[in-house]
C-alpha cells in the first residue's frame, strides 16, 4: 500500500522491556490517568439511577416517565456501542493517546449539555452523545492499559481498574443525596448540577491524562520505532531512579512488518476466521454481564421506589452500599486472576453471580425480601458479578492481536452490550412499570441464565493468559506477515539492492536451498515462545510451592520439565538450521579444503542436534534405566560433534599450510596434526559412551584408554608446534639488534602478559562469584549452556586452583565478542555470532558469553537486537 511506503521489517524487544519493569510511580500514573474513565462511567450511570425517581416527579422540569428512564438508559448504551465502534477503529489507526483525549472531550461537552435538558428528546440526544464518549473511552483506555502494564500484574490491575467504575457510582450516589435535597437546591436544579459535576470531573482528569504516553507497542508497529525506543528508554530511566533497582536483561524479541494502515477486512477476519472460538467467548462474556448489569444499575432506583417504597431522597444511600459491594469484588478477587488463573476465576465469578441472581428472583417473587435483605443479597451477588464483568474487558483485550485490540474491545462491547445492555434496561423498565414483584423476578431469572452461559463459554473456550506476554497470547498480525515474508523468501529470491529502511541488518540474497533453515529457525522461535509460557506458569506456582502447597509443587516440577524440553527443542532446531547453512557454504567453497571443512561443521551441528534430542528423551524417560541410556547416547553425540569440529579445524589448518612455506607451513601442519589427534580422542570417548549405554564396561574402559593415548599424542604435537613457534621467534630475534632497548621491550611484553593473565583470572573469579550468587535450585541447573568443561582435558593447559577449563573458554569467547565488536562496530546479534564462529561453541555458550560481555561493559545492547563496542554509538554501521 502507498501508506506503507518507507516502512520495513523491524526486530525489537520493546514488549519484553515493558513487561520486565518493576512497579513504580510511572505505573501509578497510568492507573490514575487512564483508570479514572470507569469512575466517570460509574458516575454517569449512577446519577441517572439515583435521580431517576426525581426525573419522573412533577416539578423536575423535564417530565420523564418510568418507561422513559428505561429508554434513556437504552439510548445511552446505544451511544456507547456506536462510540466504541467508531472510536475503536480510529484508536487502532491513529493511536491510543489521541483517541483517549478526544473521547474524554466528547464526554465532557455532552454531559455538561445534558444539564440544560428541557424535554425528553433533548435529554435522549445528549445521553446518546455522552454514551459515545464513554464507549470510545472503553476501546482506547483498555488497550492502552494492557499495553503499558507488565504482564505479571496485567490481570489484577485491569480487573481493579474496571471495578473502579463503582467508586464513581458511590460518588454519584452520595452527591445525589445533597443534590436531591430540596432544602439546598430546587427540584428542577439539583439533578442538573449532578450532570455539571460530571463534566468538571472529566475536565480535571483530562489535565492528568496529558502526561500519559502513547503505547510503545503501537508506535513501533506503525513505523515510529525511534520514538518508541526513546519513550521506553525514558520510562526505564525513570523507573531506575524511582525504584533504585537495576533492570534485568529483557527476554525474547519480536519481528514485525511495519504497517501504517491495516484494512478493516483483515481485522474482521481475525475474529471470525483465525480465532472463531475466542470470538464466541468474547460475545458470551459481554452479553451476560451487560444484560444483568445495565438492567439492575439503571433501574435499581425505580425498583427500590416502586417495590419497596423507598423515598427518592433516600435511594442514593442504597446506591452507595450497592456500589461498595461492587468495588470490593474486583479489589479483593483481582489478584486471584493472576495467581489462580483466568479460566477458573472468570467461570467461577459468572456461575456464582448467576446462582445468587436466581436466589434473588425466587425470594423476590415469594415476597420474603425486605428492603435491607434485598440490598444485602444484591450486594453479595454483584460482589462476584463485578469481578466477572471486569474480566470480560480484560479477556477481549488480551486474546486478540495488538493491531486489532481496540477494535476488538469496541466490537465485542458493542455487539454484547447491544444484545444485553439495551434489552436489559428495556425489559426491566417495562417489568418494573407493572409494579408486580413476580414479573420483576422473571427479569432476574433471564439475567441469571445469560450470565451462566458466559461461564460455560469460559470453561470451554477460555484462554490461559495469566502472566503471559500479550504477543505470546495472540501473535501480532504484522509479526505473522514478517514470518510469511521470510518463508516466501525461500521460494523466490528477491533482486539484490539496498536493504529496507528499518531493517536491523542488510539482508543477503536468499536462495531456494535456504528454506529448510528458515523453517527450522521459525519453529525454534515457536518453541522458545512455548518455553516462555511454561516459565510464566513456573513463576506463578513457585510462591505457592515454597509455602508448602503439594499440588503446586507437583505442577511446578511438570512445568519446569516442559520448559526445559521446549528450550532444548529450540536449540536442536537451531543446530539443524546451522547444518543447512554449512552445507550451502560447502557448495560455494573455493577449494576442496574449504568444502570439506564446511561439511564437517555441518556434521558437527547435526551431532549436536542429535545430542539435544537424546537429552529430551532422557528427561521424559519412563524409568531410571532409560534415562541413563539416553543420557549416555547424548554424551556420545556431543563427543562426536566435538570430533567433527576438530576435523573441520584440521582441514582449515591443512588448507592454510598449502599456501605457506618454511617454518610457517610446519607450524600449520603441526596444528592440523594436533586437531586430528583431538578428533580421534573425541571419537574414542563417543565409542566409550555408547559402550556404557550398552552395559559393556570393559569396552568402555578400552576406548577411554585409547582416548588417553590420543590425548597424549595431541599434547606431543602441540609441544612440537610450540617448539617450532619458538624457533621461528628465535630466528626473528636473531635478525634484530640485541640492544638494551630490545631487552627492555621484551621485559615490558613479559610484564604485559603477566598483567593480562591477572586480569583474566580476576574476570573469571568475578564470574564465578556472580554465578554462585544467582545460582537457583531446580530446573535452572538443567538449562543448556556452559558446563563444567567445554573442551577435552588438557587442551587448555594448566589453570590455577580455582579456575576451570570451562571458565577459561568462556573468557576467550567473551574476548572474541569484544574484539569482533571493536573491529566491526555496531553489529546484529546473528551477524556477531557468525563473526566469532559461535556455532562451534556448543548449545547456549554464545548466549552466556554475550551476557557476560554486556555485564562487564565490553558490549552495549542497542535497538533492533544489535550490540556495539563500549564507545560505539547507536548510529554506527557494521563493517
Amino acid at each position: 500500500m502507498a501508506d506503507d511506503a518507507g516502512l520495513g521489517t523491524l526486530t525489537t524487544r520493546i514488549p519484553a522491556r515493558m513487561d520486565r519493569l518493576p512497579w513504580s510511580r510511572f505505573h501509578w500514573m497510568i492507573v490514575v490517568g487512564l483508570g479514572t474513565v470507569w469512575i466517570l462511567d460509574g458516575l454517569e450511570v449512577t446519577i441517572v439511577g439515583s435521580i431517576a425517581a426525581r426525573l419522573t416527579e412533577e416539578g423536575s422540569g423535564i417530565g420523564l416517565t418510568p418507561a422513559d428512564i428505561g429508554y434513556a438508559a437504552a439510548i445511552y448504551v446505544a451511544g456507547a456501542c456506536t462510540g466504541a465502534l467508531l472510536f475503536g477503529q480510529l484508536t487502532d489507526r491513529f493511536g491510543r493517546k489521541k483517541l483517549f483525549i478526544l473521547t474524554l472531550l466528547v464526554y465532557v461537552l455532552a454531559t455538561v449539555a445534558t444539564a440544560f435538558a428541557f424535554a425528553p428528546w433533548y435529554f435522549f440526544v445528549f445521553r446518546f452523545i455522552t454514551g459515545m464518549g464513554i464507549g470510545g473511552e472503553y476501546a482506547a483506555i483498555n488497550s492502552a492499559i494492557d499495553e503499558l502494564i507488565p504482564a505479571r500484574a496485567r490481570g489484577r490491575v485491569d480487573i481493579i481498574i474496571n471495578g473502579s467504575y463503582w467508586l464513581g457510582a458511590a460518588l454519584g450516589s452520595l452527591a445525589a443525596v445533597l443534590l436531591l435535597n430540596t432544602a439546598l437546591l430546587p427540584m428542577d436544579i439539583g439533578w442538573r448540577v449532578a450532570f455539571a459535576v460530571g463534566g468538571v470531573l472529566g475536565f480535571v482528569i483530562m489535565l492528568v491524562r496529558r502526561h500519559v504516553p502513547e503505547s510503545p507497542r503501537w508506535l513501533f508497529i506503525h513505523g515510529r520505532e525511534e520514538e518508541a525506543e526513546r519513550l521506553v528508554d525514558g520510562i526505564e530511566q525513570r523507573v531506575r531512579e524511582e525504584t533504585g533497582q537495576e533492570l534485568e536483561e529483557p527476554g525474547e524479541s519480536i519481528t514485525v512488518r511495519q504497517r501504517k494502515v491495516i484494512p478493516f477486512r483483515q481485522i474482521a477476519a481475525v475474529a471470525f476466521k483465525t480465532y472463531p472460538r475466542r470470538a464466541v467467548l468474547g460475545f458470551a462474556l459481554f452479553v451476560g454481564q451487560a444484560f444483568l448489569y445495565n438492567a439492575v444499575t439503571f433501574d435499581l432506583g425505580t425498583i427500590l421506589s416502586g417495590v419497596f417504597e423507598v423515598a427518592s431522597g433516600t435511594v442514593p444511600y442504597f446506591f452507595a452500599l450497592f456500589a461498595l459491594g461492587n468495588f470490593l469484588g474486583p479489589l479483593l478477587l483481582g489478584r486471584l486472576f493472576d495467581t489462580v488463573g483466568r479460566v477458573p476465576m472468570i467461570a467461577g465469578t459468572y456461575f456464582a453471580s448467576a446462582g445468587l441472581t436466581i436466589l434473588l428472583g425466587v425470594m423476590l417473587a415469594s415476597g420474603t425480601l425486605s428492603t435491607w435483605t434485598f440490598m444485602a443479597l444484591i450486594g453479595v451477588t454483584f460482589f462476584f458479578a463485578s469481578a466477572g464483568a471486569s474480566s470480560a474487558y480484560l479477556t477481549v483485550s488480551e486474546i486478540f492481536p495488538m493491531e486489532t485490540r481496540a477494535l476488538a474491545i469496541a466490537f465485542f462491547y458493542a455487539i454484547g452490550t447491544a444484545a444485553g445492555g439495551i434489552t436489559g434496561p428495556l425489559v426491566f423498565g417495562n417489568l418494573i412499570d407493572t409494579g408486580e414483584a413476580g414479573l420483576i423476578a422473571i427479569g432476574f431469572f433471564i439475567g441469571a441464565a445469560i450470565m451462566g452461559m458466559g461461564g460455560v463459554a469460559e470453561l470451554f473456550y477460555g484462554v490461559r493468559a495469566e502472566r503471559v506476554s500479550l504477543e505470546n497470547i495472540a501473535r501480532p498480525l504484522t509479526a505473522e506477515e514478517a514470518e510469511r515474508e521470510a518463508a516466501a523468501a525461500g521460494e523466490a529470491a528477491p533482486e539484490k539492492g539496498a536493504p529496507e529502511e528499518g531493517a536491523p541488518e542488510a539482508a543477503e540474497e536468499v536462495r531456494p536451498g535456504m528454506r529448510p533453515a528458515l523453517e527450522a529457525r521459525r519453529d525454534a522461535e515457536e518453541q522458545r515462545a512455548r518455553a516462555a509460557e511454561h516459565r510464566a506458569v513456573v513463576h506463578r506456582l513457585k510462591p505457592r510451592a515454597d509455602a508448602g502447597d503439594h499440588d503446586a509443587a507437583v505442577r511446578l516440577r511438570v512445568e519446569e520439565v516442559l520448559a526445559q524440553m521446549a528450550e532444548w527443542e529450540a536449540e536442536r532446531l537451531t543446530e539443524e538450521a546451522a547444518a543447512h547453512d554449512e552445507r550451502l557454504a560447502a557448495e560455494d567453497a573455493a577449494s576442496d579444503g574449504e568444502r570439506r571443512g564446511a561439511l564437517e561443521r555441518a556434521a558437527a551441528a547435526e551431532e549436536r542436534a542429535r545430542s539435544l534430542r537424546e537429552r529430551i528423551e532422557a528427561i521424559t524417560a519412563a524409568n531410571e534405566e532409560d534415562t541413563d541410556l539416553h543420557a549416555a547416547l547424548a554424551d556420545a553425540a556431543a563427543e562426536r560433534a566435538r570430533a567433527r569440529e576438530q576435523r573441520a579445524m584440521a582441514e582449515d589448518a591443512r588448507t592454510r599450510a598449502a599456501g605457506l612455506e618454511g617454518v610457517e607451513a610446519e607450524i600449520a601442519n603441526l596444528q592440523a596434526e594436533t586437531f586430528g589427534e583431538w578428533e580421534r580422542m573425541h571419537e574414542e570417548l563417543a565409542l566409550a559412551h555408547e559402550a556404557r549405554a550398552e552395559g559393556n564396561r570393559e569396552e568402555a574402559a578400552r576406548h577411554e584408554d585409547q582416548a588417553g593415548v590420543h590425548r597424549a599424542r595431541a599434547a606431543s604435537a602441540a609441544d612440537r608446534m610450540e617448539a617450532a613457534q619458538h624457533r621461528s621467534a628465535a630466528a626473528s630475534l636473531a635478525a634484530e639488534a640485541g640492544t638494551a632497548e630490545q631487552v627492555q621491550r621484551e621485559r615490558a611484553e613479559a610484564e604485559e602478559r603477566r598483567r593480562a593473565a591477572r586480569e583474566r583470572d580476576e574476570r573469571i573469579r568475578q564470574r564465578l562469584l556472580r554465578r554462585e550468587h544467582r545460582r537457583a535450585a531446580g530446573w535452572r541447573r538443567l538449562l543448556p549452556g556452559p558446563g563444567a568443561s567445554f573442551y577435552s582435558p588438557g587442551m587448555l593447559g594448566t589453570a590455577s586452583r580455582w579456575t576451570t577449563e570451562a571458565d577459561l573458554a568462556l573468557d576467550r569467547e567473551v574476548n572474541a565478542i569484544a574484539q569482533a565488536l571493536n573491529e566491526h562496530g555496531t553489529t546484529g546479534r546473528q551477524r556477531l555470532a557468525e563473526l566469532v564462529g559461535a556455532r562451534y561453541w556448543g548449545p547456549g555458550r554464545f548466549r552466556a558469553a554475550l551476557r557476560e560481555a554486556v555485564h562487564e561493559g565490553l558490549a552495549q545492547p542497542k535497538a533492533h537486537n544489535r550490540f556495539a563496542p563500549p564507545s560505539g554509538g547507536a548510529d554506527e554501521e557494521p563493517d
